[in-house]
This record gives structure tokens, C-alpha cells and sequence, in this order.
């Protein structure tokens, strides 16, 4: 698998080996800023890591051809980072895709494609409707668009050359393991410091919140069970404002739901992503474990009150980075 050391790629691997302990699993992971090791400490005496990029081709088919199943988890992903230097989500995100294609192109091998909702570009707040596998792709960012390019070509080759392949486009993540970036766990990390969260433009935009165990358990769905050449949409119907999303950690952690402050908003904000998965429940009977998004949220609070080890080293910077941005990201 790749990006192991991430948070989605991280978390998969725990609940891989607790769920088929016959696994033998190797990682590949860059070990950017977003990759940590550390994440997978306690089980590193059961997997093999390999240090390095998913374009490199040499690497890539050396590793391919010993593997019975290739899990793509590896990309950039800050939405942030993609506005402001888009390149390593051009390298990653599409090069390294095509690198992995051609690898298992060559040695015949399963592979699953993990993906984002945000290939769809976004929908009105008013909008009955939530996105499909037949929802037309229209990304707003350079992070997106990459992400819809891989999965393009995920498509064409299944297609033109009968690569055995499956993708899953997933609505936002949260839980263990993820870097104090993105938006829950800085919001988290910023309270647990005494620190007012920031909140975009109104707070008014809508993710559709999925626990990170509940999406591997979707992908473990499909992997086993999905027809190839097909594309599975994964949620939770944890649709929620960050605003909402905000209020609620203050009021886990013990604060007033209006100890926030509002910061200029991104450009080419998505209003909102709405996930209908019915497609993965009816046919491979899969069904979420976190259907209470407070529960899932109230336990991921938790973990990160719990592993301040793990994510202080990361803070400072991430926090540096937002300041010299002048707090105009989130």
C-alpha cells in the first residue's frame, strides 16, 4: 500500500492487521510533511516500510511484482498547499498514479484507488441532491483536479488494458492520526492550547463527515466484494457546517460555543459535499460503524487529549505556516 505513514494510509494498516492478522503488508511512503512514522510504531515489527516516492518507477515495479493487491492511498491532499504550489500535486497525485498503473499493468496485479468528493466540485446549500458515481467531474482546485485526473486515468486504463482496478471517492475524513492541518484536529490542537479556533468566511460550508475506520472498513468492502472497473462512493451521512463542527469541539472541550473568530475565506471555497452511498450498501452490504458524527467526534477529541506526544512536534510549524499566510487558509 501507499502512504501508510498518512492519516487515512495509517489508519488502514491498524485496522488491517486487527481485522486479517495473515496480512503481510509493505508501505511505500515519501514521508513528507504529512507522513509520520510514528504512526505506525506499534505495529512496525509486522510490516515492511519502504522509504520512497510512488514515481519512482524502478522502486515502484520491484514492489508491485512481489504484491498480490496494490491500495493507493498516497497524494497530496491540503486544498492550501494546492493554491499556493500546485506541482507536487501534479507529481504525486497524477505522475505517481500512472507510475503505479503501468507496474501493475505489467504484473497483473488488483488495484484499489482512493479517492476524494471533491472530484465533483460542490453543491448549493439548498440542494436536494448529493453526488453519485454518475455525477459529472468538476473540480475547483489544483488538489482536486489531480485527484480527478488519477482517477481518469485509473478509468482509461481499465479500460484500454484491462488493469484490474476499483476506486472509491470518499467525503471528508476525521479521527486518529491526522495531521494538525486539516480542519478538525487543528481546531482540536487549538483549543486544547487555549487558543481561539479560526473559522472561515460564515462558517456556512458543509462537508459530509465520515469516520476514518469506517472508510477503510468501506475500502476492505470493495477490495473484497466491488465489480471491477467500478467506482463505489463512500459516506456516512454526516453532513454538517464547520461552523457546527467548530461549536461542537468547544463544547466537548469545556468552552463557549462562541469562543471562535472568523478569518477571511479561501479562494474557491466548496459550498458543500453531500455523499449518497447507497450504491456500496445495497451491493456489498456495507453500513458505517459511526453513524453519530458527535460520538465519533467526542472520540477523536479524546485521542488527540490522549497523544499529545504524536502531535506537538507538528504544531509550531503548522501554525507558523497559517501566520504567514496572514490567516487567510484554513
Amino acid at each position: 500500500m501507499t502512504g501508510g505513514a498518512g492519516f487515512i494510509g495509517a489508519n488502514f494498516v491498524h485496522q488491517t492487521l486487527a481485522t486479517r492478522p495473515d496480512a503481510e503488508i509493505t508501505v511505500l511512503d515519501a514521508l513528507t510533511y504529512a507522513g509520520n512514522e510514528e504512526s505506525l510504531a506499534s505495529v512496525r515489527d509486522r510490516i515492511e516500510f519502504v522509504h520512497g516516492n510512488i514515481a519512482d518507477a524502478p522502486l515502484v515495479d520491484d514492489l508491485v511484482q512481489k504484491s498480490d493487491l496494490v491500495v493507493h492511498f498516497a497524494a497530496e491532499s491540503h486544498n492550501d498547499n494546492s493554491l499556493s504550489d500546485p506541482w507536487p500535486f501534479v507529481q504525486t497525485n497524477v505522475i505517481g498514479t500512472y507510475t503505479l498503473l503501468q507496474a501493475v499493468r505489467e504484473h497483473d496485479v488488483r488495484y484499489h484507488h482512493i479517492s476524494t468528493d471533491e472530484v465533483y466540485g460542490d453543491l448549493e446549500l439548498d440542494d436536494p441532491e448529493r453526488f453519485t458515481e454518475a455525477t459529472p467531474y468538476n473540480p475547483s482546485s489544483p488538489y482536486s483536479s489531480t485527484k480527478a485526473s488519477s482517477d481518469l486515468i485509473v478509468r482509461a486504463w481499465t479500460r484500454s488494458f484491462g488493469v484490474k482496478a476499483t476506486i472509491s471517492n470518499c467525503s471528508n475524513n476525521y479521527g486518529p492520526y491526522q495531521h494538525v492541518e486539516k480542519f478538525i484536529p487543528r481546531q482540536i490542537t487549538n483549543v486544547l492550547d487555549g487558543v481561539r479556533p479560526k473559522l472561515y468566511g460564515a462558517g456556512l460550508n458543509v462537508r459530509d463527515w465520515i469516520h476514518v475506520d469506517d472508510h477503510n472498513s468501506a475500502v476492505w468492502a470493495i477490495i473484497d466484494g466491488g465489480e471491477l472497473g467500478q467506482t463505489y462512493l463512500i459516506g456516512a451521512d454526516g453532513e454538517a457546517n464547520n461552523r457546527t463542527v467548530v461549536e461542537s469541539v468547544l463544547e466537548i472541550c469545556g468552552k463557549g460555543k462562541t469562543d471562535f473568530d472568523f478569518v477571511t475565506d479561501r479562494p474557491g471555497h466548496d459550498m458543500r459535499y453531500a455523499i449518497d452511498s447507497s450504491r456500496l450498501r445495497t451491493e456489498l452490504g456495507w453500513e458505517p460503524r459511526y453513524r453519530d458524527f458527535r460520538a465519533g467526534l467526542e472520540a477523536t477529541v479524546q485521542w488527540y487529549r490522549d497523544n499529545e506526544a504524536w502531535w506537538r512536534p507538528q504544531k509550531d510549524a503548522t501554525e507558523q505556516a497559517y501566520a504567514k499566510a496572514g490567516e487567510r487558509t484554513l
